[in-house]
């Protein structure tokens, strides 16, 4: 064998599948959609714990009575809902940024119970709820579809 043909058979193959791929993958411009995801994540979570602050502490801010909403339960059990699923947001929106896989997963499933959640609260709040739910879709989008190019961060920075 020549020294070119030792070189092609120690290198990986691109064709195998995709954990098992040893080089980095090529940056594409989702990569800047996976942060800008990451930075939406913790956006959206700061917004729900202020929204959750504000329904624990002052419940008559809120237009609707609580036999209005989807699910009939005070404003004190949204608040503390809004503000527990703020606080995960804003951790997996983090690690997202900084590439961690385990982040991704966490992301896509708080995002969705946070969709289900916002849902609940429409009654009360119908403008945010249409926001918080395109955001969620936005982010459990392009962290299913395009998250692994995060790991691109996590790489380069070793």
């Amino acid at each position: 064998m020549t020294d070119s043909e030792h070189a092609a058979a120690a290198r990986p193959s691109s064709s195998g599948p995709a954990h098992a791929r040893t080089e980095p993958r090529s940056v594409t411009a989702w990569l800047g959609w996976v942060v800008f995801t990451g930075i939406l994540l913790c956006g959206a979570g700061v917004i729900n714990a202020v929204q959750g602050l504000v329904a624990i502490l002052d419940e008559s801010f809120y237009h609707s009575s609580t036999a209005a909403l989807a699910v009939d339960v005070n404003y004190a059990v949204w608040g503390w809902a809004l503000l527990i699923l703020g606080a995960v947001l804003v951790a997996a929106g983090g690690g997202v940024i900084l590439g961690y896989a385990w982040a991704r997963v966490v992301a896509v499933v708080v995002a969705s119970i946070n969709a289900l959640v916002n849902l609940g609260f429409a009654t009360a709040y119908p403008a945010w709820t249409i926001l918080a739910v395109g955001f969620d879709v936005l982010a459990i989008y392009a962290l299913i579809v395009h998250g692994g190019e995060a790991k691109t961060l996590r790489i380069t920075r070793r």
